[in-house]
Parts: C-alpha cells; sequence; structure tokens
C-alpha cells in the first residue's frame, strides 16, 4: 500500500510555481494575482481562505481578500464581481462558498468572467472540460488527476467509482476519468443517494473517488484488494481527546481500508491540500493566458 501525498505533493506543486513566478520577475513581467471574495464569517471558510492568502505570499503571487459582511445583498455582491472582472491587474478570482441565503448563487457564479474564472465553476468552464478543450479544470478535481499522474497510478481501461455527484467534485470527476489520456480513459460508474446496489457497485470498482460527506461510509469490506481510493470527504466530528475539540475524518474507514488498497488518500494531508496548489496553478494559468492575449 501506498500513500498518496497530498501534502508533499501540493509542497512540490507550490515550489515549481515559485520558479515560474521567479523566471517571471527576472523578465521583468507582472507576477499572477489571485483575490478572494469573502461573504459572511463561516469558520471553515475563513481558514480556507487564510490558507490560500498564505500560498500566495509563499510563492510570490499577489493576492487581495475582499471581505464582506454577511447582511451584504446580492447586488452589492454582484457589483463587486463586476469590479473584479474589470480589474486588469487581478489574474483571477474566487467567490468563497457557501454564501448567505439572501444571494443566489447560481446566479454568482455566472457573474464571474470565465478568464478569471479559477474555481472552474463557470458552465463555459465546466462545458469546455466537458468537451476535452483547454480551460480551467475544478481544483479539487485538477488536484486528483494530478495525484494520480504524480504516483503513476494506472487508469487505463479500469473501473472507476465515484460517490457524489455534486457540480464541484462528483460529476466533473466522473468526466475527467473518462477522459480521452491520463489520467482517465477508465470506465466510469456515478453513484448518489438513490444508488441501488451501491455496496456490490463499489466491491467491483478498480479505483474508488469518494465525495459524499459522510464519516467513515467506506468500510473494508466494501472495497476490493489492491483498489485505488481517493478520500474526498472532510467532516468535522466531536473528539474530546483533541485540544481543538474535533478532529477531522474522511469518508473512508482508513485504518481498515488501508489494509487492501494499492494506493489511498490520507484524511487530511491528501486530496486538502491539493485544492489549494492547482487554485494557484489556475491562475498561474491565468496569467499567462492574460500575457499572450495582450501580445
Amino acid at each position: 500500500m501506498e500513500i498518496l501525498d497530498g501534502k508533499k505533493v501540493s509542497n512540490d506543486i507550490k515550489d515549481e510555481i515559485a520558479s515560474e513566478v521567479l523566471k517571471m520577475k527576472e523578465r521583468g513581467e507582472k507576477v499572477p494575482h489571485l483575490a478572494a471574495v469573502l461573504v459572511g464569517n463561516d469558520g471553515a471558510s475563513l481558514t480556507y481562505v487564510g490558507s490560500k492568502v498564505r500560498a500566495c505570499e509563499r510563492i510570490g503571487f499577489e493576492s487581495t481578500l475582499v471581505k464582506m459582511p454577511s447582511t451584504t445583498s446580492e447586488i452589492e455582491l454582484l457589483t463587486k464581481i463586476k469590479e473584479l472582472n474589470q480589474n486588469e491587474d487581478i489574474d483571477g478570482f474566487i467567490v468563497q462558498l457557501p454564501l448567505p441565503p439572501q444571494i443566489d448563487t447560481q446566479k454568482v457564479l455566472l457573474a464571474v468572467d470565465p478568464d478569471k474564472d479559477v474555481d472552474g465553476f463557470h458552465p463555459m468552464n465546466f462545458g469546455k472540460m466537458a468537451l476535452d478543450m483547454s480551460t480551467f479544470i475544478p481544483a479539487t478535481p485538477f488536484g486528483i488527476l494530478e495525484l494520480l499522474e504524480r504516483y503513476n497510478v494506472d487508469t487505463k481501461g479500469k473501473h472507476t467509482v465515484v460517490i457524489g455527484r455534486s457540480h464541484i467534485v462528483g460529476r466533473p470527476m466522473s468526466i475527467l476519468m473518462g477522459r480521452k489520456g491520463w489520467p482517465g480513459n477508465s470506465t466510469v460508474t456515478l453513484t448518489h443517494s438513490h444508488t441501488k446496489n451501491i455496496t456490490q457497485i463499489i466491491s467491483q470498482a478498480d479505483i474508488v473517488i469518494s465525495a459524499l460527506g459522510v464519516p467513515d461510509f467506506l468500510k473494508a469490506e466494501m472495497v476490493k484488494d489492491d483498489a485505488v481510493v481517493i478520500d474526498v470527504g472532510i467532516t468535522r466530528v466531536t473528539d474530546d481527546s483533541n485540544p481543538k475539540g474535533y478532529k477531522i475524518v474522511g469518508d473512508v474507514d482508513f485504518e481498515n481500508v488501508s489494509k487492501k488498497a494499492s494506493f489511498i488518500t490520507p484524511v487530511p494531508g491528501g486530496v486538502g491540500p491539493m485544492t489549494i496548489a492547482m487554485l494557484l496553478k489556475n491562475t498561474l494559468l491565468a496569467r499567462e493566458r492574460h500575457r499572450r492575449d495582450l501580445k
């Protein structure tokens, strides 16, 4: 069994990007600029956005954090997005989800300029991804592909079972694993809460990608020997023995499943760190694209 170490790989990617940024500076070019819009005070969102800002500092990106109160109206947020779309200094930006209930998330995601949509959530970018065209791939699926590639995991002709059909992970992952090329060329089954015989389907999988958000859902008896197991789940559960009062767990019963798997991602330290690294990579791609467009 080999651990797919997202922490190590994400640090490698950040080092690679930092080296690119250094070359940009030496050539007198503008460095990439990532902005994040945070509406309200959601604890997990604050932590995540803070990590992004620190990562930008580390690799030499410029970063801007736009904080807006939880009382922000939809019109106020759309106005701010329009400003960011028109600000030529900003190469890419994200609107941190979830948004307060008075704001229509769909409307907000549609308002983001697809050329600055480094989260890869805009329908135009999602459509390009589905058609195998060059575009921004959503950061978490992009990170999973990168892990599979860097650990040389064979995906050709394999049966991949994706658990969960969210627009952010499950659905894009099912498309990407079935695309021509590598990682890809696998036969994909997308499962969800209405799937019948889900345990039987999972037991046939060569590769399992679980993005359900249900702690310890995937048990050892559900996976076959030597399966590749990617755990995207991340849930805080109460743990009185931990000074923080909680621990972070994934969808997979790691202790027991790891005894059967050929490759497995831990939680934390697996897919999570990769998400931020690939967001930075998308921002670098956005800067390069904007530079080419100006020529």
